[in-house]
């Protein structure tokens, strides 16, 4: 069996093109065309990868992603007319895993799905290890949080990934365009640009002190990586 993608747009030509063009590759593609039957299908039905629209009737495409990352991890790819780069991190803040901008190329969707299908079901796999700890830093892959000295840490679903792909590779050194790649796919320059965003924000969640860090830590001129020894 393929893998199962729910496509969800107000706009019937595109969903039907997409699903006519991801159906040749071998995927399952599943419909909707407003904000509330999509929510409904994700809650009742199991999806590999959504591809959400984010202007959408009854509910906004921003809306059902925060509603799905209230009982769901499944990957969203956000569709869009808006390119603005805020409009972008307000995604990823709502739980998007990536951001296509409309007019897009299909063979780019199809690529970026199977991607983060991949991505994901590598997640999965790493999770078998269950805990990394490091001193007070508890990091549970299982559940998806993050515990110092006893206490969850909030982290948004971005900034979980991204902490997540530095921790499963201690001292590892990932540039700005590495983690673009890792984590949003093929991005573009804004994606770069939000990266030290993220950290920044991260290491205000995680380090006693965030000027001077103790697990995420930068590597001058290259990037950034995970202490495991801290």
């Amino acid at each position: 069996m393929g893998k199962v993608v729910l496509v969800v747009d107000d706009e019937k030509a595109i969903v039907k093109g997409l699903k006519y063009s991801l159906m040749q590759d071998g995927f399952e593609v599943d419909e909707a065309y407003d904000g509330e039957e999509a929510l409904f299908k994700l809650e009742n039905y199991e999806y590999d990868a959504v591809l959400l629209d984010l202007m959408l009737p009854k509910l906004s495409g921003m809306e059902v992603c925060q509603s799905v990352r209230e009982f769901s991890n499944v990957p969203i790819i956000m569709l869009t007319a808006k390119g603005d780069d805020m409009d972008k991190i307000l995604g990823f803040e709502n739980g998007a895993d990536d951001y296509i901008t409309k007019p897009f190329n299909v063979l780019e969707v199809k690529a970026r799905l199977k991607a983060i299908i991949r991505r994901n079901a590598g997640i999965a796999e790493a999770k078998k290890t269950d805990e990394i700890r490091n001193g007070a830093f508890c990091f549970d892959l299982r559940n998806r949080r993050l515990l110092i000295m006893g206490s969850e840490v909030n982290l948004t679903q971005r900034e979980y990934e991204i902490l997540e792909l530095l921790v499963t590779s201690p001292g590892k050194v990932y540039s700005r365009s590495d983690l673009v790649r890792e984590i949003w796919g093929d991005g573009d320059a804004g994606d770069e640009r939000s990266v030290d965003v993220y950290i920044r924000r991260i290491r205000e969640k995680i380090e006693e002190n965030p000027g001077s860090p103790r697990y995420l830590q930068t590597k001058w001129g290259l990037g950034y990586y995970y202490n495991g020894q801290a």
